[in-house]
């Protein structure tokens, strides 16, 4: 349509929203459908976090909060970066958004010009690089390998820098992969970052509660404190609080970078849900026994699903560290004939195929940047778990 912004031609539409559509119109047809697209824990919101929303309703905290957040929430996510991360931010350098993706987007508008790049390790959170071109920047895919686990190495993010970076996009935990960056690691990255300092880094914490074993967490500018002054760091209730409806993200950063952000909201969406941020200052001070008891049940999960889908014919299925996703490679699929007779010559035509054949909705992984892989989001029973793997192990060995 000739109306249209011309910045729509850039974008796709969101590919693990449309598998969830896809998986919730076959199930109100009547199809036996268990759906493995969704990034969100299957827990409830812990009843002390509803009750302050409660609270905040009887309290008749209902008008519209500043721009950034209410100070109570500034307040506790400055203690938080304080207590779990050694970040010292004074509450000013704080901003609320509605969801993470808000504070992308925020971050994204305030800084782009035409022709800036985003360096983006993939495979990535499907709406990264439709961010970036929204906001006009140029999304500059990395491509990690399983070998490294799915990690971006020094090598290659110096060889990714040019004069036209303005941003190092990184997520760890990892949406799709799971993988996490040790301190080390990430000490190997931040040193390549220190060269450049025309470069900025927005990093998305957004599963910092969710590691497993004995891995530890880290964020960039606790390994290197130099790049304090050109970091952005992001973060939400969504997964470790099973809050994902609630809308609450969250960052602090260099103070004019806090205030360009908040210029831009003040203009878009203004303050986030004043209920909302009263339960997320629930969720940031109060009792934290929720999430160690809901790492360990996502844990099992984890193990359960690398265990099963590496039984099955054409798969492998790499470990990772946290979040709650695997990235399976069905390389070993590709060209061989699905059950309905049609040949698989893609990620795509695998997940299709899956979906029509045993009813498994799964997100292909050429949507994330690099296939022939797919995603499975184990935030659901283990039954279910257990059950969608059988499937996918006969469906596997069906093919010819």
């Amino acid at each position: 349509m000739a109306f249209l912004a011309d910045a729509l031609s850039r974008v796709k539409p969101s590919a693990t929203i449309a598998v969830s559509q896809k998986a919730r119109e076959l199930k109100a047809q009547g199809r036996d459908v268990i759906g493995l697209g969704a990034g969100e824990p299957d827990f409830d919101t812990p009843d002390n976090v509803k009750q302050a929303a409660i609270d905040a309703i009887n309290r008749g905290e209902t008008k519209y909060t500043p721009v950034s957040g209410i100070p109570e929430l500034r307040k506790a996510i400055a203690a938080k970066f304080k207590r779990e991360n050694g970040l010292d931010y004074d509450w000013q350098q704080t901003i609320v958004g509605t969801g993470g993706k808000q504070i992308l987007f925020n971050a994204f508008m305030a800084t782009l010009n035409p022709g800036d790049e985003v360096i983006i390790p993939a495979p990535y959170w499907v709406s990264y690089p439709e961010m970036v071109a929204i906001c006009g920047g140029t999304p500059v895919a990395v491509t990690t390998r399983q070998e490294n686990d799915f990690k971006l190495t020094a090598e290659e993010l110096e060889a990714a820098i040019t004069p036209k970076t303005k941003w190092f996009l990184f997520n760890s935990p990892s949406n799709p992969t799971g993988a996490a960056y040790s301190a080390a690691e990430l000490k190997a990255l931040t040193d390549v970052l220190l060269k450049h300092e025309h470069v900025w880094i927005l990093t998305d914490d957004m599963y910092e509660h969710l590691v497993f074993g004995d891995f530890k967490f880290a964020t960039p500018v606790e390994v290197e404190p130099k790049l304090y002054d050109r970091t952005l760091t992001m973060n939400g209730v969504s997964k470790a609080y099973a809050m994902t409806g609630w809308r609450i993200g969250y960052a602090a950063g260099p103070l004019p970078l806090i205030k360009a952000m908040d210029m831009i909201q003040g203009q878009q969406t203004s303050g986030a849900s004043s209920i909302a941020q009263w339960a997320a200052v629930e969720a940031l001070n109060g009792p934290q026994d929720f999430v160690e008891k809901n790492k360990k049940v996502f844990e099992g999960r984890r193990d359960l699903v690398v265990s099963m889908l590496n039984q099955a014919t054409g798969l492998v299925c790499p470990k990772p560290e946290g979040a709650f996703y695997v990235y399976p490679s069905c390389a070993g699929l590709i060209g061989k004939t699905a059950p309905s007779g049609k040949v698989m010559e893609t990620d795509e035509d695998f997940v299709s195929e899956l979906l029509e054949s045993e009813g498994v909705a799964v997100v292909h992984g050429s949507a994330f940047g690099l296939g022939p892989n797919f995603r499975i989001s184990y935030a659901t029973s283990e039954a279910l778990l257990e059950e969608a793997c059988n499937r996918i192990q006969r469906f596997c060995a069906a093919c010819k």
